[in-house]
C-alpha cells in the first residue's frame, strides 16, 4: 500500500540548507514501532507523522515527531517542514493552522512574504551545575549549566560567537546524558544570538536547524538583553536563520522552507 512522503529542508530559503525533514501524511494511526522504523529507514534527524482531525476539534491535525531513535515530544523544523507542505501541496484553504501534539496544541500561520510562523510554548529553565557528562565532552563548558524540565534539554551559555562554531563535543561522552540533548549558545555577531545542538543519546549527533530549541533560547536571551524580538541563526553545517519574537508564555519562531523530494512509501 502506498504512503506519500515530502522531504522539505526547514529554515532555509535555499536547497540543502536548513535541516531536511521527512513528513508523511496519514489517514488512520499506525503502530509505534512502524512509525520508529520508517524514522530509521529515512535517516534524517526527525520523521514528522500527522492526520487529519475530525471537525469540531481543536486542532486540524494530530502530528508526532520521531528520530531514527525515539519518539520526541517537540520538534519544530519538522513542524514548519509540515506546515508546507499542507499548505502547497494538501491544498489548505486558510493561512493558519493547529496541530494536537504530545507538547500541547501548536499553531502555524503563513506570512504575506512566505515565511511560516510557528506558535510554540515558552520553556522555562532551571539553573545548575553542569553535568559531569558534558564538562567531560565539551572543554569550554561552563560551570554552570540550564536544565529544561520539559523538553529534557541541558543549555550551556559560551563566551561568543567564535566558541560556539569551534566547539567539537565528544559524542560518546554526550551519549550518556540518554535523550537529554545540549544546546550551546552565545551572542551573535551578526545577529541576536547563535546555537547549536547535539543529541546523541536521541541518535542525532549535531541537528542542523532546531526550531523546538529556540523555545528556550528566546525567553533565556529576551531576560538577557532586554528585548523580544530576535534574528537568529543555527550556525551548524548546513546553518539556518530564524525569527523569533517572545510573546508571554508563547515564543514565535518563523522560518522558511524548500522542497526537496516527493513520493511514495509502500508498506506491507
Amino acid at each position: 500500500m502506498p504512503y506519500p512522503i515530502y522531504q522539505v529542508d526547514a529554515f532555509t530559503d535555499r536547497l540543502f540548507g536548513g535541516n531536511p525533514a521527512a513528513v508523511m501524511p496519514l489517514e488512520s494511526d499506525l503502530p509505534d514501532d512502524t512509525l520508529l522504523a520508517l524514522a530509521v529507514e529515512n535517516n534524517l534527524s526527525e520523521t514528522a507523522f500527522f492526520t487529519a482531525l475530525p471537525e469540531g476539534n481543536d486542532a486540524d491535525f494530530r502530528i508526532r515527531w520521531f528520530t531514527p531513535g525515539t519518539e520526541v515530544p517537540l520538534c519544530g523544523h519538522a513542524t514548519l517542514a509540515t506546515a508546507w507542505v499542507i499548505f502547497n501541496r494538501l491544498d489548505w484553504p486558510a493561512d493558519s493552522l493547529r496541530f494536537q501534539s504530545k507538547s500541547g496544541l501548536l499553531g502555524v500561520s503563513r506570512g504575506k512574504d512566505g515565511w511560516l510562523t510557528l506558535d510554540f510554548p515558552n520553556l522555562p529553565c532551571e539553573e545548575r551545575p553542569t553535568p559531569s557528562a558534558i564538562t567531560e565532552a565539551l572543554e569550554s563548558a561552563p560551570e554552570t549549566a540550564f536544565f529544561v524540565p520539559n523538553d529534557t534539554n541541558y543549555m550551556v551559555v559560551l563566551a561568543d560567537e567564535a566558541a560556539v562554531r569551534a566547539a567539537e563535543p565528544d559524542m560518546r561522552t554526550l551519549k550518556s546524558l540518554g535523550n537529554q540533548g545540549l544546546i550551546i549558545t552565545a551572542p551573535g555577531q551578526d545577529c541576536d544570538f547563535v546555537s547549536r545542538y547535539f543529541a546523541p543519546g536521541a541518535g542525532i549527533d549535531e541537528d542542523p536547524v532546531t526550531g523546538s530549541i529556540h523555545s528556550v533560547l528566546v525567553p533565556y536571551w529576551a531576560e538577557r538583553l532586554g528585548k523580544t524580538r530576535f534574528d537568529a541563526r543555527q550556525v551548524s553545517r548546513r546553518g539556518g536563520r530564524l525569527r523569533c519574537e517572545l510573546k508571554g508564555d508563547r515564543v514565535a519562531i518563523a522560518g522558511q522552507a524548500v522542497l526537496y523530494m516527493e513520493g511514495n512509501v509502500y508498506l506491507p
